[in-house]
């Protein structure tokens, strides 16, 4: 069992920034991919991005590359998505998520433990 926490969230103007965080507890993330993904009002759950095991490869989404950037600490057991040039269109609650086996899974279905989510607002 994996227990996954995101914190960071918020509400911030468009071109800002902002750090999302997914503690982790039950289980070494070195032993996980680990994605993002977020869902908005009235819209399917999303793929925003995924972090290898070791941490050596990621995948983003193409809304979102350039822009977001995800990385992992496993002596922390936490990963973090650097959001910059937020845009009004990435508003949503971003959940994070842990897989077991390789590959950056791209689909919600192939994620195993998921956080309770967390919301971020960007204004105009």
């Amino acid at each position: 069992q994996v227990d996954l926490v995101e914190s960071g969230g918020g509400l911030v103007q468009a071109g800002g920034s902002l750090r999302l965080s997914c503690a982790a507890s039950g289980r070494t993330l070195g032993s996980y991919v680990m994605g993002w993904f977020r869902q908005a009002p009235g819209k399917e759950r999303e793929f925003v991005s995924a972090i290898s095991w070791s941490g050596g490869t990621t995948g983003y989404a193409d809304s979102v590359k350039g822009r977001f950037s995800l990385s992992k600490d496993n002596a922390k057991n936490t990963v973090y998505l650097r959001m910059n040039s937020l845009k009004p269109g990435d508003t949503a609650v971003y959940y994070c998520s842990a897989k077991r086996g390789y590959g950056l899974g791209r689909r919600s279905y192939e994620y195993d433990y998921w956080g309770q989510g967390t919301q971020v607002t960007v204004s105009s």
